[in-house]
This record gives structure tokens, C-alpha cells and sequence, in this order.
């Protein structure tokens, strides 16, 4: 049975690519660029093998605990679950607890992440090079890391979906969970201005983690190379313990999530209209109503109303540690332009609700001026907090209307290629009610290409308003701030007026085509 779901998630690999040619073209890219830092590392520990023992150690399990670690976090918090094999879809097969759980964790192999670590993991063999039997111990722990990475991912992602059983819990989990992730590159900023003092702790770091399940199987080469065996030996039951341990806790939650699945309760109530009592009783008015709602109560939505404004604190992390007001001055564009690019998904994540929009026989015109002013009107206070406020807190007024123009372009442009490009490209996302941490089998490629095309246009279409505040940042001239916001406005509004048309008229022409992706993405 185990080399049945290994077969299946070959099989369902392959289907993938045969499925999309640009989801295949964007795997070889991503798979040779990820190898050329394979290499590059197995270089790296190649030439760590002159250095002091020490040193070789205190790196090997640095190392390894940052892998293993972003195994656990990034699958359920940047990137989504992997389910190509999802558990849930086994409920009604007789499989035992033992062929389904040793199955799915050695599935996770059978793809390019997973492939990679491992190949990480051996290239710091090399630093052992010197040392035959140490270089030998670095194999097998290697091996064992490989597959603690794929129960820690595992575990956790487990234990989230687990966790977040409750709806309003889910929802508002969904959305605080990236705040920490969002801030840990100015924390690193931190440390690293930090260097030589990091240096001084890195060893007692590096031993404190040589004994936890993360650093400890990098530990086991590193006793070996100092002769001292009995450790090595207590290190190697302690890592098998760490690993059987946490395998058999995924494996428990694993079949009780399927014996006794999770359902979402509703909760809630609106007398009346609700937020639809509020706006025009049109079409458009309806979709400004059903969107808004979405932007508040969905965690798809809900979650870059978070992390998009958290860059503002980076930046003025950065403004603190260079006294430069460029940083604040460039983070507004950025946040509007991805504000923007939110809606760009509108009808993926519609689903099966988009049928109303198909069947109602409604223009297209309507449908994108109700996303786009949803969108508009969320990203509202924000705009005014970053073009009037930040410029009156940093005591200069005269970047006032530098910030007007060059926000408005970029939140307009954005809306607008969106409205375009969301009734063109849909993608597999999370459906409605689902995890946002999901992700589904072919949605990562096929996303991240029509994700580049989207943000390189609206860098295209912004580069008048992009020239202009660059002008206006090395001259700090008035005159230029005034020309900005003249032509940030007028360009934004025109790129607006242009997407809605265009992507009206493509939606018109798109329903049967559109209404038959979104059910195919499910």
C-alpha cells in the first residue's frame, strides 16, 4: 500500500506537468535555480573542511536547524499544505494507521523541496572530508534530518488545521500569524549590524541546539570528528528518538483529524440588508457589497490588510537605522500597488459563486467597477494615513502632494491591471471556508508567473509617476512634486477607466470559459 501512494503521487506529479506546459517550464526554471544554490553550498562545505573543527560544527548545526525550522514554518504559513495527497480524501479506503501516515511522509520525496533538502543536507558531508568516519555519520544523520523535515512539516501543519477547527479562531489566526514572519527581517537587520558580537555566541548557540530536534542530527559528525563515540552514539538514539516521537504525535493527529473531521459552524447574524441596504441598488452596487464583505470576514482578503500595512513598520525600521525618509517616501507605491493586486485573484476566489455573477446576465463593465471599488474604498484610510499623515509626523508638508500622485498611480494602475488580468488568469487558491495555509496540486507555478506579469506591468505603467519622484527625491524640488501629482492622478484614473473597460469587455466575452476554471480549480 505504501508504494501504491508513492505510484499515485508520481503519477499525480507528472499529470501536473502534462496539465500545464508553464507550470513545467516554471519547475525546471525554479528546480536549476534552487540546485545552482545547492551546489553553491556544497562548495561551501567543501572548502569549510580546512577550517577548525569548531567552526565546522557550530555551522553544520546552524544550518541545519534554520532548514528544519523552515520546514516547519514555511509550508504552513507562506506557502500553503501540499495537498496533492491529501489525507482527507482517504477517509473512505480501509488503510491501516502505519501504511497511510509511512506513505504520505515519504510521498513528500517525490517532488522538488523535498529533494533539494535532502541534497542539502548531504552536501554538508562534505565538511567532513577529512574525517572518513565522521563524513560517514554525516550521511546517515543527513538522511534522518531529510526526514524530520518532513515530519516537522507535517506535525505542524497538522496541528494547525487541528487547531483552527473554529471558524472566527481560523479567521482571525490566519491573518496575526504572518505578523511575526513579516518582522523577522528587520530582526535579522538587527543581528547582523550585531556580526562580531554574534560571533561570540554563535558556539553556545550551536551547542544549545545540538541537542534539540532541530541541530542534533548535525551534532552527531561533529563528535564523531572529535573522537568521542559514547556521545555520538547518545546523540544518534536521542535524534531516532526525537524523530519516532514526533512521527507517531503526526501520525495520532493525523487519523483522528480523519475519524472525526472538523466542521465549520457558522456564526453571525445580519438583520436586514446588511452592508447591501448602504450602496446603490445596481449591479455594480451589489458586487461593492459582496466584495466588501469579503475583504472583512474572508482570511484570504482579510490577511493583506495586515501584511500589507506591516511593511510600513520595515520601513520605518529602515528609515530608524539609515535617518533616510526614502524609505518611508517609496513604502506608500509599493502597499497600494499590492493592495491593488489583491483583486487580481477576485474570481479564483469567488469559486462556484461566480456563477451568480455568469448567470445573472450582468455586464462585465459592473462586475470589475464593483471589485475595484471595494478594493478602492478598503485601501481608502490607508492612503490617506500614508499620503498626508506620514509626511505631517516626518514635519515635511511639501511631500504631500508627491505622495498623493504617486500613491494614486500606483493603487489605480494596480486596480486596474487587475480587473484585466483576473478576467483572463485564474489559479488554484484555497477555497471559501478552507485554511488559508492550503495550497493546491498546480496553483504554485502557474500563480507565480501570472503574479510577475501583473507586477512587471504595473511597474511599466507607473514609470512616468516613478520617474517623476525620483526627480522630486534627488532635486528636492516643489516643482516636480506638483507635476507628480497632476500626472499621478490623471495617469491613474486613465489606467483605471482602461481596465474596467478592458476587463469588462473580456469577462463578457470570458463567462462560459471563466465560470469552467473556477470549478476546475476546486
Amino acid at each position: 500500500m505504501v508504494a501504491h501512494l508513492l505510484s499515485l503521487k508520481w503519477r499525480l506529479l507528472v499529470n501536473g506537468f502534462k496539465r500545464s506546459t508553464w507550470q513545467l517550464v516554471g519547475t525546471i526554471i525554479g528546480g536549476l535555480y534552487a540546485l545552482f544554490w545547492v551546489v553553491m553550498l556544497g562548495i561551501g562545505s567543501f572548502y569549510l573542511a580546512e577550517q577548525p573543527l569548531d567552526l565546522r560544527g557550530s555551522v553544520g548545526v546552524l544550518v541545519t536547524s534554520v532548514v528544519l525550522l523552515g520546514w516547519a514554518l514555511i509550508p504552513v504559513f507562506l506557502t500553503g499544505v501540499d495537498l496533492t495527497l491529501d489525507p482527507a480524501r482517504f477517509n473512505t479506503f480501509v488503510l491501516t494507521r502505519r501504511d497511510l501516515s509511512v506513505g504520505l511522509l515519504l510521498s513528500g520525496f517525490i517532488g522538488i523541496p523535498a529533494t533539494l533538502t535532502l541534497l542539502v543536507f548531504l552536501s554538508q558531508t562534505l565538511m567532513w572530508r577529512p574525517n572518513l568516519a565522521a563524513m560517514a555519520a554525516a550521511i546517515i544523520s543527513a538522511i534522518l534530518a531529510a526526514l524530520m523535515s518532513q515530519v516537522l512539516s507535517r506535525l505542524v501543519s497538522t496541528a494547525a488545521l487541528s487547531i483552527t477547527a473554529n471558524r472566527r479562531f481560523r479567521d482571525i489566526a490566519a491573518v496575526l500569524l504572518f505578523i511575526p514572519l513579516m518582522l523577522l527581517g528587520p530582526a535579522i537587520s538587527s543581528l547582523a549590524d550585531s556580526f562580531d558580537r554574534a560571533l561570540e555566541w554563535i558556539p553556545t548557540v550551536a551547542q544549545v541546539l545540538s541537542w534539540t530536534p532541530l541541530g542534533i542530527f548535525a551534532a552527531i559528525p561533529w563528535d564523531v570528528a572529535q573522537s568521542n563515540m559514547l556521545l555520538a552514539a547518545l546523540r544518534m538514539l536521542i535524534s531516532v528518538i526525537y524523530l519516532a516521537v514526533f512521527a507517531w504525535i503526526w501520525s495520532f493527529m493525523l487519523m483522528r483529524s480523519i475519524e472525526n473531521p472538523s466542521v465549520a459552524k457558522a456564526s453571525g447574524k445580519v438583520d436586514g440588508l446588511g452592508i447591501f441596504s448602504r450602496v446603490p441598488a445596481t449591479a455594480w452596487g451589489a458586487v461593492t457589497a459582496r466584495a466588501l464583505i469579503y475583504w472583512v470576514k474572508d482570511p484570504r482578503y482579510a490577511g493583506s490588510l495586515v501584511v500589507v500595512p506591516l511593511m510600513l513598520v520595515i520601513a520605518w525600521f529602515m528609515y530608524n537605522q539609515s535617518g533616510s525618509s526614502l524609505m518611508v517616501l517609496w513604502a506608500g507605491p509599493v502597499v497600494f500597488a499590492l493592495m491593488g493586486f489583491v483583486i487580481s485573484a477576485d474570481v479564483s476566489y469567488d469559486s462556484t459563486a461566480f456563477s451568480l455573477h455568469a448567470l445573472s446576465g450582468m455586464k462585465g463593465a459592473d462586475d470589475r467597477w464593483g471589485r475595484a471599488i471595494a478594493c478602492a474604498l478598503v485601501a481608502l484610510p490607508l492612503f490617506m494615513i500614508l499620503s498626508i499623515g506620514v509626511p505631517l509626523i516626518l514635519g515635511d508638508s511639501t511631500l504631500i502632494p508627491a505622495l498623493v500622485g504617486m500613491n494614486a498611480c500606483a493603487l489605480l494602475a494596480s486596480i486596474g491591471i487587475s480587473s484585466i488580468a483576473s478576467a483572463r488568469y485564474t489559479y488554484a487558491v484555497p477555497l471559501p471556508g478552507e485554511s488559508p495555509f492550503k495550497s493546491h496540486p498546480g496553483s504554485g507555478v502557474r500563480m507565480a508567473v501570472t503574479q510577475m506579469g501583473i507586477m512587471l506591468a504595473m511597474t511599466i505603467l507607473s514609470a512616468p509617476a516613478i520617474g517623476l519622484l525620483i526627480a522630486y527625491s534627488v532635486t528636492n524640488n516643489s516643482m516636480w512634486a506638483w507635476v507628480l501629482l497632476l500626472v499621478g492622478l490623471v495617469l491613474g484614473a486613465i489606467y483605471l477607466l482602461v481596465g474596467v473597460r478592458i476587463g469588462g469587455k473580456w469577462l463578457e466575452s470570458r463567462w462560459p470559459e471563466l465560470m469552467q476554471a473556477t470549478v476546475r480549480n476546486r
